[in-house]
């Protein structure tokens, strides 16, 4: 079947997240040889499902919100991925985003395949109970495709440990047993990981600390510009002025804000804690959502949502290293542009992989009964980041391509070795 053959949804004109990650397979495809005959498997989903989602509210109506999980590909093992509410939710992009899951995996070499599930909601707009009664109901609607050997859910936008716990509780009465390892991100008194909730902002940071070395750029009084202040990039925040650096600018959804001097972070991360948002906190100055992408830095750090970092706005950045934080916050004509203009990105299927590989560790633990201590975890999160960029940077190096590409070359072609080796079935 030709791409223009293609069902709708898998449109790669269609420049929605989907299209995106069609782009950058394409762009990756020349280099993956012998293997490149298997390269359509990358470009469909293994499995969709698509819930319905209905609950009774606390006012006595029934809400029907619209639920997805996709399985990407599970050549290597168990999809992964998390889950997320919000009110922007599309199949493009869950699909998008399970796609990205297995080159994440790949690159880093955790054993799992992609996934990523999602409800269409806006969470806010329901109280605690509502939301157990919508997590649990989409649980048992997804329980025929999840399991700790089939797809382990995780927390992602707007999801959390509690929302873990719930889908574990549920998808463990269905079965009849306790299954701690169905779904990772869970508190640690059921059988969550220490470090789990630091481990994707500290990949970013460590990712971000290697390239600067290679780069030559001093961490210490380093410029940096953090776009989202949650669990990503409030944690990567701290980590780099723990280092010594200064972040000069933060964003967030009401917001942006900038002090040439550097905020005081664990003050800021205090106030956001407590008011929801950055928004008015007396020690900076608001600044438009323009101008925060001009503001000249030596790192910038995406950690919001995809598609910011565009052919609208690439042009306008200064900076020197970025370090997405986010899941694809930059469209493949902004690489494009980046690149032209001197700007090392580091990829997210490299940069904000700490979580997942904490999750792996999770995983493990669970099926053990064996905990380990959380300098344990970062230790071993560390090593596994820093030989993840140094196999990346060294394909970057020889076959003179981005990191992206190279991150790409890396993963696809340990996904289709696998799906060669494997062989179809019947």
């Amino acid at each position: 079947m030709s791409s223009h053959q293609l069902p709708s949804y898998l449109d790669p004109n269609d420049l929605g997240p989907w299209g995106i990650y069609l782009q950058q397979i394409e762009r990756v495809t020349p280099y993956l040889g012998s293997l490149s005959r298997w390269v359509e498997t990358l470009k469909r989903p293994k499995r969709v499902l698509i819930v319905d989602v209905p609950v009774e509210l606390d006012n006595g109506t029934i809400a029907h919100f619209e639920g997805y999980r996709i399985q990407h590909n599970t050549s290597r093992g168990p999809g992964k991925g998390g889950v997320r509410f919000h009110q922007d939710v599309t199949l493009s992009e869950v699909m998008a985003l399970s796609a990205w899951m297995s080159i994440k995996n790949a690159a880093v070499g955790v054993p799992y395949g992609g996934a990523k599930g999602g409800i269409r909601l806006d969470p806010k707009t329901l109280n605690i109970k509502e939301l157990e009664r919508v997590t649990r109901r989409y649980t048992s609607e997804i329980g025929i495709i999840i399991g700790p050997n089939k797809d382990i859910p995780a927390p992602d936008v707007n999801t959390n440990e509690q929302i873990m716990a719930w889908m574990m509780d549920t998808y463990s009465m269905n079965l009849g047993s306790t299954s701690t390892g169905v779904v990772t991100g869970k508190p640690v008194a059921l059988g969550g990981s220490l470090g789990r909730k630091e481990a994707t902002g500290r990949g970013v940071f460590v990712t971000g600390a290697e390239a600067a070395k290679r780069l030559g750029i001093e961490l210490k009084n380093a410029r940096v510009v953090v776009q989202g202040f949650g669990n990503v990039g409030g944690i990567a925040a701290r980590l780099f002025s723990e280092a010594g650096a200064k972040i000069i600018a933060v964003q967030d959804h009401k917001g942006c804000l900038f002090n040439e001097s550097g905020f005081n972070i664990p003050e800021l991360l205090s106030y956001s804690s407590q008011s929801g948002s950055i928004y008015n906190y007396p020690h900076g100055q608001a600044v438009s959502q323009d101008d925060f992408w001009s503001i000249e830095s030596d790192f910038l750090i995406p950690a919001a949502l995809e598609n910011q970092i565009t052919i609208k706005n690439a042009n306008k950045i200064k900076t020197k290293i970025i370090v997405e934080g986010a899941n694809g916050p930059t469209t493949p004509d902004a690489d494009d542009i980046l690149k032209d203009n001197g700007i090392l990105v580091i990829p997210d299927v490299v940069a904000n992989a700490g979580g997942v590989t904490v999750s792996y560790f999770e995983w493990v633990q669970d099926f053990s009964s064996f905990f380990w201590t959380e300098d344990e975890i970062n230790q071993r999160l560390v090593r596994v980041m820093t030989e993840a960029f140094t196999a990346v940077w060294g394909v970057a190096q020889d076959k003179n391509v981005s990191l992206r590409t190279a991150a790409y070359i890396v993963a696809c072609s340990r996904i289709l070795q696998a799906r060669e080796m494997r062989g179809l079935y019947p």
